[in-house]
């Protein structure tokens, strides 16, 4: 599976932003998607994920209600849909396949695949 990511870029306090992830060589509704990021000096930290056909996703809680993890197969793109934006929301974000999902999964060690990242930067 090869993900590529885009959408990142300069945004302001409060602003929203949208990510996408294309996946390609492999049937895309048979692989769950998730999207971490990792800003400097931090660990990669789970943002979302969502099931193979889109019903069922969940979101670490700095994130909640913020962020939508959402999916479109007849496009094999994921979108991470980013609102109300802070600074401490800047990083580099991922997105991640994994062939296996499961109820509450949250580990970057559950992922096979991952595209290359996109910067996102929140000027304050």
């Amino acid at each position: 599976v090869q993900l590529v990511e885009s959408g990142g870029g300069l945004v302001q306090t409060g602003d929203s932003l949208t990510l996408s992830c294309t996946a390609s060589g492999r049937s895309f509704n048979s692989i769950a998607v998730g999207w971490f990021r990792q800003a400097p000096g931090k660990t990669r930290e789970f943002i979302g994920v969502t099931s193979w056909l889109g019903g069922t996703t969940h979101y670490a809680d700095s994130v909640k209600g913020r962020f939508t993890v959402s999916r479109d197969n007849a496009r094999n793109t994921a979108y991470l849909q980013m609102n109300s934006l802070k600074p401490e929301d800047t990083a580099v974000y991922f997105c991640a396949a994994a062939l296996r999902y499961y109820r509450n999964m949250n580990s970057d060690k559950d992922f096979e695949y991952w595209g290359q990242g996109t910067q996102v930067t929140v000027s304050s």
